[in-house]
């Protein structure tokens, strides 16, 4: 962050300045026991916490000043103190301040699957020439995407933008900060569809927020293989990508390496590249291609892109290869599930090359009148797929236990199925290890990644 006074912040924020400390701020912290010297402490209000309980704590700690949404009743000298009606909203208006400061190109992505995943990879090629900012890990909420952009310093060349959303309204408030020169959309999946309105077209609807605060010169990366984002229509160029045809970036010519990644050919009116993605799964297709719009859009060479392709690598529980003893893996894609990308995971497991292949799933969220059927349909695809075990865990997941055939198992707990997934993690035993977030599925992994006998 580029040292900022109190009034300077205090304009970006419309707030008060209660008293000036005649100090620079030089980052922001929402989070107490993350302070170092020279921060901004922010309070945030929840449901069931008030960061203002902190605010003598963190300014004790080093931060240089503070902002406050209500009266205070003392103030420790030398402090910076500003007063704002919404922490949140402040830190908003604050980002957005810090992003106008900046004259570069912003990518913006969001989508129902994917996002982390083509993030890394568009900033993979990018990085190739330019020195990039990216989010990091997934923090690409109302929280995260503010101090990622405050993280704009003036070596920075690009900006990639992860956001995310559950509710519609979401993607428009993360926009209204990022102000993206190239907004990217992974796909148009049933994640969060319990929240807008129960339908794919309502998914649509709220992704399709992020072009209300696209540049007028600026371009949509869209999966051209996706038939409701084949719908959208906008003043600003459109580049598909996908194995369609009528794609703009066409992938041919797919090769699986198994774990090892696969190779393809992308094709585009420029150039053609032949890439090596070192992370399985098919659906890898679509990141790479969309890196290879954004490089091109961004006036990378060939070589430059075709080399940002093969250093991608994966982040956290996502595709993430534990390999064990005596040929044991586990493929750890626990951070999050949905229907679209549960089954790509699994296809993925039954192409392996080791001798036994169990999926060791759980419950996804969020997916409201679907719940039921998707779960089903991933204990027929298990089955049809011939895999040699399914575990299934979480209310939710006794459904794809009554669908799956052969050795299959279901628990309500993780704590419950342990004995069974020790028991099943034999050598030569390849097992993928995926649900949503809120199953804690990493405990599973944690507890297998040494297994030896």
């Amino acid at each position: 962050m580029i040292p900022c006074n109190g009034n300077e912040i205090c304009r970006a924020v419309s707030g008060k300045l209660l008293q000036d400390g005649e100090v620079s701020l030089t980052g922001i912290s929402t989070d107490s026991r993350q302070i170092a010297a020279g921060d901004l402490f922010i309070p945030l209000v929840g449901e069931r916490f008030d960061g203002h309980a902190y605010v003598e704590m963190s300014l004790q700690a080093g931060a240089a000043g503070c902002l406050y949404a209500g009266v205070l009743k003392q103030m420790l000298p030398g402090k910076t103190y500003i007063q704002v009606e919404d922490t949140l909203l402040a830190l908003k208006a604050l980002a957005s301040w810090y992003r106008g400061r900046f004259d570069l190109p912003v990518v913006q992505i969001t989508g129902s699957a994917g996002k982390t995943t083509t993030k890394e990879m568009i900033a993979s090629v990018l990085s190739q020439r330019l020195n990039t900012l990216k989010t990091e890990a997934n923090y690409n909420n109302a929280i995260g995407t503010p101090r990622t952009l405050m993280g704009l310093a003036p070596e920075h060349q690009a900006a990639v933008i992860e956001t995310g959303m559950n509710h519609f309204g979401e993607i428009r408030y993360l926009g209204e900060m990022v102000r993206p020169d190239a907004a990217v959309i992974t796909n148009v999946g049933d994640a969060h569809i319990e929240n807008l309105g129960g339908t794919r077209q309502g998914i649509l609807q709220a992704k399709c927020e992020i072009f209300e605060n696209l540049a007028a010169g600026g371009v949509a990366i869209l999966n051209g293989d996706d038939a409701l984002l084949n719908t959208v229509t906008l003043p600003q160029r459109i580049i598909r990508c996908g194995r369609s045809e009528t794609c703009d970036v066409r992938v041919t010519d797919e090769v699986s390496r198994g774990i090892e990644g696969m190779t393809c050919r992308v094709t585009t009116a420029r150039d053609t590249y032949a890439l090596e993605i070192p992370t399985p799964g098919a659906y890898m297709i679509y990141p790479a291609a969309m890196a290879v719009a954004v490089g091109e859009w961004m006036g990378l060479s060939k070589e430059e892109i075709i080399r940002g392709v093969a250093a991608y690598r994966p982040t956290g529980s996502r595709m993430h290869l534990v390999h064990g003893a005596e040929n044991r893996l586990i493929i750890d894609d626990c951070y999050n599930a949905n229907p679209q990308a549960m089954a790509e995971a699994l296809r993925l497991l039954a192409v392996t090359d080791r001798t036994r292949r169990v999926a060791v799933l759980g419950d996804m969220g969020e997916l409201g009148d679907l719940t039921e059927s998707a779960h089903r349909d991933m204990g027929r695809l298990t089955a049809e797929l011939k895999l040699d075990g399914v575990i299934a865990i979480g209310p939710k997941a006794a459904a794809i236990a009554q669908t799956a055939e052969g050795n299959v198992w279901h628990f309500m707990t993780i704590e419950e199925a342990l004995p069974t997934l020790h028991e099943q993690y034999q050598k030569d035993t390849a097992m993928l290890v995926k649900a949503s977030h809120s199953m804690e599925f990493h405990k599973i992994v944690k507890e297998l990644e040494h297994e030896t006998k």
